[in-house]
């Protein structure tokens, strides 16, 4: 009678559950009206995937869907359309509350509606300007909010307080200066510098990563270099509590950095300060490119791993001790109070490492784990990481579309999924003595590390190929001699070295954390050196990306034979990652550089930039192994004053035309024309891709369209206008005949296709 009592006040009170029966009513399993609709079986998995509990996953994936659309719109949505979006998909979800089919719908509209107005709405909160133009001679001043380090040049953060330079039509709040290394002032200080600033770079070929998007959602609106001494002046005002703050924490992480570094020295010093305090510039390159060719390369950003490793370490140490004290295991929660330690250890380990994503999405898992222990409540491990992407995703809408959130949950959600349905095998025989002796020897562990290196590789593998064209074949081998040690003696021995440096014994942790990242450091450069550890990937659009995602989704959420599905998916994905064209003829944004696919297969390039920024891009895109460095990449092409000439492998010729006595003859020979100076003629039979068309579009991809035409991709769709990439008007850009790739009379007109 109670039982029904309370289920009635429920009802008359408006909460609903969601019983298995009703799904299956929903989904025709007891309904002999609709049992040719789906077989029976098809419809039991699927009213078993829509049970109790097995949808906030999915809200959570529609979340993120929405502002992956909003990253998609050709100009930024206004808040009241997205707001109002939003409106209607809480009232959807509101009317159709009774309809179980309807409702799971409405649910979907509502968290897709709910991230695109997320996303749209901390655009405009954050919105601040960004230089439209190169500007030089500038003289600035403002607070220090950041330092880092490289091992080439230094970088700062200046809040500005008054800037004066040409070209500078809205003043940038923020900038990111570089400087020579050893010349950073400190954090806090108000500085005077002369600089030379430039807009935020935009992405260096069609679909690759937009470091203008970037840098917007840093709140940073140019980025430059400086020229001469920097002067640390008093402030014409006192600095906030935030920069005081930060000022603070910059200044403890400089002092435990310069710790570690009193100790260790080299390689092995950047390492332990990059896993202790965040800072992994100064690292050298080579090293840094090998962790990522072997697969340890994770270990430098500070997420998952090390946040469960220090939770667990201090976790385990307070409880030890206070259960050495006699009786009061007995008398006191001391599990409870070792939770609260570690989640207070951990916090400040969130604040010490810089906060990034990964960091915070570790920090919200291992927290909603802990607060689980403090609260005796149990936690579901797929629930977890599902609020853990929904707080991200709610205060960093931008995360979505960077690599270290993907990748992050990406190998999370396979950890997860793969934990939950390997506990029952790994615990299979454990009461034997056979199992017995393989607890002794560690072969589970050593197998259930073999596992989740494998599960994690593959889960992250899409998204290493997509974002830096590149895989780890031996990662397992590389995790499965060096995270024993990075987990077992590293890290406890980095948070021993933190917690004595008051008491002046710190050194002797260091050396002991040191002899352990050289053993990682030699695992890395050795698998790093075997054949065909570099696997190299040519780029592929954002579909394949988005396909593979979909598959890691069906097979991590679901939980019947239907996750099956997501194999399709993942081999679709395969297939048309490895049938991307290449790209015949590649320009930069700036116009300095360009490339011209030869009859070897490979591009050779020109260019009249210093920067070989583009071209290590360029490179890797094209899975090749060549490094900028080499000469031969200039070889098939032939330059003199005027201009150069590459030739197709069909034999057409490819124009590169730096003066405009070059243009007429160019003209009447090649096939594309690319225009550095001036407008090409108006008789010209050539293609011609004009200055305007990569200085208001971006980098260019041309290939060839299977006949005699060509497909122009272009970094920026023709109509883009986004806050951290403002269309040009057509009085700043100069619009001019040549303001459009304009095709010869026989030539196939071109199509302008955008991946960014």
């Amino acid at each position: 009678m109670a039982n029904e009592a309370s289920g009635q006040s429920r009802a008359r009170a408006g909460v609903r559950t969601w019983p298995v029966e009703r799904a299956r009513r929903a989904f025709g399993a007891v309904s002999p009206g609709v049992e040719f609709a789906f077989p029976a079986r098809l419809r039991e998995w699927a009213a078993q995937e829509v049970a109790a509990g097995r949808l906030l996953p999915w809200f959570a994936v529609s979340f993120g869907a929405g502002i992956v659309l909003y990253f998609t719109a050709e100009h930024e949505p206004a808040v009241w359309a997205a707001s109002g979006l939003a409106a209607i998909g809480i009232a959807s979800a509101i009317l159709l509350r009774r309809r179980p089919v309807g409702f799971v719908l409405a649910l979907g509209f509502l968290a897709l509606t709910a991230g695109f107005a997320v996303a749209t709405l901390k655009t405009a909160l954050i919105a601040h300007p960004v230089l439209r133009y190169p500007a030089y001679g500038v003289s600035l001043a403002g607070f220090v909010e950041l330092r880092e380090e490289s091992q080439k040049t230094d970088r700062f953060v200046v809040r500005v307080d008054r800037i004066a330079g040409n070209r500078i039509v809205e003043t940038p709040q923020r900038v990111r200066l570089s400087v020579r290394r050893g010349k950073t002032p400190p954090a806090g200080a108000f500085v005077e510098v002369k600089a030379q600033l430039n807009p935020p770079l935009q992405p260096l070929r069609p679909g690759s990563y937009d470091f203008a998007r970037d840098l917007y959602f840093q709140r940073l609106g140019a980025s430059g270099f400086v020229h001469g001494a920097i002067k640390i002046v008093a402030p014409p005002v006192e600095a906030g509590w935030r920069l005081r703050a930060n000022a603070y924490i910059q200044g403890l992480r400089d002092a435990i950095d310069f710790r570690i570094r009193s100790v260790l020295s080299g390689d092995v010093g950047s390492i332990a300060s990059a896993l202790i305090t965040g800072k992994r510039d100064a690292i050298s390159e080579h090293l840094y490119d090998s962790m990522f060719v072997s697969g340890i390369g994770h270990v430098l950003s500070i997420s998952g791993y090390h946040m469960a490793v220090v939770a667990g370490v201090v976790f385990f140490i307070f409880r030890a001790l206070l259960a050495l004290i006699p009786g009061l295991s007995e008398r006191a929660p001391i599990k409870k109070w070792s939770a609260f330690a570690a989640l207070l250890v951990t916090t400040f380990y969130l604040v010490l490492s810089g906060a990034e994503v990964a960091t915070q999405r570790s920090y919200i898992m291992i927290a909603i784990v802990l607060i689980g222990v403090l609260l005796d409540r149990p936690i579901l491990t797929l629930r977890t990481v599902t609020i853990a992407a929904l707080v991200v995703l709610l205060f960093a809408p931008e995360a979505v579309v960077h690599p270290s959130f993907q990748m992050s949950f990406a190998a999370t959600l396979a950890l997860i999924a793969g934990y939950e349905r390997g506990i029952p095998w790994a615990r299979a025989g454990a009461d034997t003595s056979l199992g017995a002796r393989a607890a002794l020897w560690g072969v589970r562990e050593m197998l259930s590390l073999v596992v989740a290196s494998l599960l994690a590789g593959l889960a992250t593998t899409p998204y290493a190929a997509f974002h830096f064209h590149r895989v780890a074949p031996y990662g397992v081998l590389a995790n499965l001699l060096a995270m024993p040690i990075v987990s077992g003696w590293v890290m406890p021995m980095g948070i021993l070295g933190v917690v004595t440096i008051p008491f002046g014994f710190d050194g002797v942790f260091w050396r002991q954390m040191g002899y352990g990242i050289q053993w990682m450091d030699l695992v890395a450069l050795w698998v790093s050196s075997l054949p065909g550890a570099f696997g190299r990937v040519a780029s592929f659009g954002t579909g394949p990306l988005l396909l593979a995602t979909a598959g890691l989704l069906l097979i991590c959420l679901l939980k019947t034979p239907l996750r099956l599905s997501g194999l399709f998916f993942v081999a679709l994905s395969i297939g048309l990652a490895l049938r991307a064209p290449l790209p015949d003829i590649v320009v930069a944004a700036d116009g300095r550089t360009f490339a011209v696919r030869g009859t070897n297969g490979k591009l050779s390039f020109h260019r009249t930039a210093s920067d070989p920024f583009a071209m290590r891009e360029w490179l890797a895109a094209d899975a090749d192994g060549r490094d900028v460095t080499d000469r031969g990449l200039g070889e098939g092409i032939a330059c003199d004053p005027a201009g150069c000439i590459g030739k197709l492998p069909d034999g057409r010729l490819v124009s590169y035309a730096l003066a405009p006595e070059a243009l007429e003859e160019d003209c009447r020979r090649a096939a594309i024309v690319v225009v550095t100076t001036r407008a090409a003629p108006p008789d010209c039979n050539a293609l011609v891709v004009g200055r305007e068309l990569w200085r208001t579009r971006g980098a260019l991809l041309l290939r060839r369209d299977g006949g005699d035409g060509f497909v122009i991709d272009a970094a920026r769709p023709e109509n883009f206008d986004r806050p951290w990439a403002p269309r040009p008007s057509r009085a700043a850009s100069g619009a001019n005949s040549d303001s459009e790739a304009r095709p010869a009379a026989e030539h196939t007109v071109p199509r302008c296709d955008s991946e960014a």
